[in-house]
């Protein structure tokens, strides 16, 4: 078990942050609008790249320092955090398919749907602050 670093956390805490903010100029935008400027579609699959790193980061982190261990993996990470209280199950369960749209971003899988990447946009604008607010919680009762 190695020792929680509210600070490392904290940073990654704000990086996701100020990326959902950036996010913010997204959301307005058309499919049409979206895929007519393709380095606004980079910056945007690169931003949502970086919450879910930033995210899991985290996660591995708060399971390593609590003794449970790391994930397998970057989807069982939420899971894992949720059974260990530090967010709900239920947001752990919506969370944790933001791993698979990574792993698309990150290797190119398949083929980018720039109408999943914008569904995204709005989703990880919604759910993530929820995510924030759980951890920092958690690290104020630790």
């Amino acid at each position: 078990m190695s020792p929680l670093d509210r600070q490392v956390v904290r940073r990654r805490l704000t990086g996701i942050a100020e990326n959902l903010e950036r996010l913010g100029s997204i959301v307005p935008l058309t499919l049409e609008q979206y895929r007519a400027d393709w380095q606004c579609r980079k910056a945007t699959e690169r931003v949502l790249q970086e919450i879910v790193e930033a995210a899991v980061d985290i996660n591995q982190h708060l399971l390593v320092s609590s003794g449970v261990g790391s994930a397998p993996d970057y989807r069982q990470s939420f899971i894992e955090i949720g059974r260990l209280g530090v967010i709900s199950a239920d947001l752990a369960s919506v969370l944790a398919p933001s791993a698979g749209l990574r792993h698309r971003l990150v290797h190119e899988y398949d083929e980018i749907d720039d109408a999943i990447v914008l569904a995204a946009v709005r989703e990880a604008r919604s759910l993530y602050p929820a995510y924030l607010e759980a951890v920092e919680n958690y690290l104020r009762a630790d």
